[in-house]
C-alpha cells in the first residue's frame, strides 16, 4: 500500500482523497487542479494562486535548468522561493519538450536530481510521449524504453521528494493498462496518464476516456492519477469521473494571452461577449467592454484571473458532487453542452461495469436526466442482482397494482426494471425518472426482465406495462407474457 495517498470517499471511479506531500509538509485535498506555471511568462503571480484556491502548482524543471539565469536563482534560492509559493510543487521534466521538438538535452537521472537539488517537492523522469495514433510497433517501443527509465528513476536517491511514473501507450488501451500495472509495480509514487494533450485538442474526448480507464485497470485503488493538459473546466467533472486526482492547467494563462474566456460549457472570446455570464470577481467588477479597451498585460492577467475563478469553482462543485453522490448527474449535464464531451461521458458510460465496482451501494438520489442515464453503473448493478433472485410459480411484474391470482408480484420500474416490492424504498430504485420515459429507459428495463428470466427458467412471469414499445418488448424473453395495462386504464 502506497502510504501517501487515502481516498476519503467515492462516487463511481471518482474519489476525494488526501494526498500528502513529504517534503513540502502539506496534504493535498484531491481531486486538485495545478496551475502550470512557465518560469519565463508568468501571468499571475504565484503567490496569488491560494486565493484562487490552489494548493500545488507545476512547473517544468527542464526549462529552468536550460537557463542559465533560471538555473542560478533556483539553485541559490530554491524553487519555493524563486515562485513564491509556499505549496506543493510538481516539476515536469522536459517530456513535453521532448514531444514537440524530438530531442531534449538531459537525462532521467540529470533531471531528476536537478529537481531534487532546486526544491521539488513531485519530480518527473524523461518518459517518452508516444503520441496518438502512432503504429503499434512505434508505441511499443517507446513503452519499452520508458519503463526502462522508470525502473532506472526507481534508484535515484532523491530524499522524501515524491516521484511521477507515467503512463504511456498511444491509444492502445492494452498497452495503456500494461504500463498501467509496471509502473504500479515500481516503487514510484505518482501515476500520470501521458500524451492526452493532443486528443485534448482535438476534441478527442472519448479517446481520453478510453485511454484514462485503462491505465486505471492496471493501477491500485490507492494510486493518485494525474491526467496531464486536462486544463479546461468543460471536462473537470468527467477528468473526476473518470478516475483522476490531479489535473493541471497551462489554459487558464494561453487563452487569455489570445482573449479566450473559459467557461464550464466551452470557450467565449472576448470581442463575442456582451455581458459575463460568471459572479467572480472579475466579472463582477468589469464589463467586456471595459476589459476589451484594456492594455494587453492588464486584459491578459484580469482573463487569466477570471479563468483561474471558474477553473477552481468547478472544481469545487466537482468535489460537492462526489462528496453527495451525484457526480454523474453533473457529468451528464456537462456532457449535454458539447457534441465531444458528450462523446466522453458515452465511452465512460461503455464501462459501466467498471466504475460499479467501486461504487457505494447507497446514495442519496438517481435521477434520469437523458437516455443515457440508462446505461448508468446502478443500472448495470441492479441487473446483476437480479440475476442471484430466485422468485417461484406465477410472478407478476408490473408497473400497475398487484393480482391475487398470482404466487407473487413485484414492481417494474424504467429504467431498472423488476424487483421486490420490500425494496421499493431502497437507493437508487426510489429514483426521479421522468413521466414521458424515453425508449432507452424501457428498453434498460426490459433487459431487466430478460436478466431475471434468465436466471429463473422454472419461473412463469407476465410483465404488465405501460404502453412500452416495440423495441422495449422486443427485448422481453418469448416466454414472458407480457400486458399492456395503459389501454385498460
Amino acid at each position: 500500500m502506497r502510504d501517501v495517498f487515502e481516498v476519503t470517499a467515492q462516487d463511481g471511479a471518482a474519489r476525494i482523497g488526501e494526498l500528502e506531500i513529504p517534503r513540502a509538509g502539506v496534504t493535498v485535498e484531491t481531486p486538485t487542479l495545478m496551475p502550470v506555471v512557465n518560469p519565463n511568462l508568468i501571468t499571475v503571480e504565484p503567490s496569488r494562486f491560494p486565493e484562487f484556491g490552489a494548493e500545488m502548482l507545476i512547473t517544468n524543471s527542464y526549462i529552468i535548468n536550460s537557463d542559465p539565469d533560471l538555473n542560478e536563482r533556483a539553485r541559490e534560492e530554491g524553487l519555493h522561493e524563486m515562485l513564491g509559493f509556499d505549496g506543493a510543487i510538481m516539476t515536469d521534466s522536459g517530456s513535453f519538450q521532448l514531444a514537440e521538438y524530438g530531442e531534449i538535452d538531459t537525462t532521467t537521472e540529470e533531471i531528476l536530481q536537478f529537481q531534487h537539488d532546486i526544491g521539488s517537492d513531485v519530480g518527473t523522469p524523461v518518459d517518452i510521449p508516444t503520441p496518438p495514433d502512432a503504429g503499434r510497433e512505434q508505441a511499443e517501443e517507446e513503452l519499452a524504453t520508458t519503463q526502462e527509465r522508470l525502473e532506472l528513476a526507481a534508484t535515484v536517491d532523491v530524499g522524501d521528494m515524491l516521484v511521477n511514473a507515467p503512463v504511456q501507450g498511444a491509444t492502445f488501451p492494452d498497452l495503456r493498462e500494461e504500463a498501467a500495472r509496471h509502473a504500479y509495480n515500481t516503487d514510484l509514487d505518482l501515476f500520470p496518464v501521458g500524451a492526452v494533450v493532443p486528443m485534448m485538442n482535438q476534441y478527442r474526448y472519448d479517446d481520453v476516456a478510453e485511454t484514462v480507464l485503462a491505465a486505471k485497470r492496471g493501477l491500485g485503488r490507492d494510486a493518485p492519477v494525474h491526467l496531464f493538459g486536462a486544463g479546461h473546466p468543460m471536462m473537470f467533472a468527467l477528468a473526476a469521473a473518470l478516475g483522476c486526482d490531479l489535473l493541471d492547467s497551462a489554459a487558464y494563462a494561453i487563452y487569455a494571452r489570445d482573449d479566450r474566456y473559459l467557461t464550464v460549457h466551452g470557450t467565449e472570446h472576448l470581442d463575442s461577449l456582451h455581458y459575463f455570464p460568471c459572479e467572480c470577481p472579475v466579472c463582477t467588477e468589469h464589463t467586456p467592454d471595459e476589459v476589451e479597451r484594456m492594455g494587453d498585460a492588464a486584459r491578459e492577467e484580469l482573463l487569466a484571473e477570471h479563468n483561474l475563478h471558474v477553473s477552481f469553482g468547478e472544481l469545487r462543485r466537482v468535489k460537492q458532487a462526489i462528496k453527495s453522490g451525484n457526480l454523474m448527474e453533473l457529468v451528464e449535464a456537462r456532457a449535454h453542452a458539447h457534441p465531444r464531451t458528450l462523446d466522453g461521458f458515452r465511452a465512460l458510460l461503455d464501462h459501466s461495469e467498471q466504475l460499479e465496482q467501486t461504487d457505494p451501494a447507497s446514495k442519496d438520489a438517481f435521477f434520469y436526466t437523458s437516455a443515457d442515464s440508462a446505461r448508468r453503473p446502478e443500472v448495470v448493478r441492479h441487473h446483476r442482482r437480479l440475476e442471484r433472485l430466485s422468485p417461484e410459480g406465477d410472478v407478476l411484474l408490473t408497473e400497475g397494482s398487484g393480482n391475487d391470482r398470482f404466487d407473487e408480484w413485484w414492481n417494474v420500474t424504467p429504467p431498472f426494471g423488476p424487483f421486490p416490492r420490500s425494496l421499493s424504498t431502497t437507493y437508487p430504485l426510489t429514483a426521479e425518472t421522468p413521466e414521458r420515459m424515453d425508449r432507452a429507459g424501457y428498453e434498460a428495463a426490459a433487459d431487466g426482465v430478460a436478466a431475471l428470466a434468465g436466471a429463473n427458467p422454472d419461473t412463469e412471469f407476465t410483465l404488465a406495462h405501460r404502453g412500452w414499445p416495440d423495441t422495449a418488448l422486443d427485448c422481453v424473453p418469448a416466454r414472458v407474457d407480457t400486458v399492456d395495462i395503459a389501454a385498460d386504464e
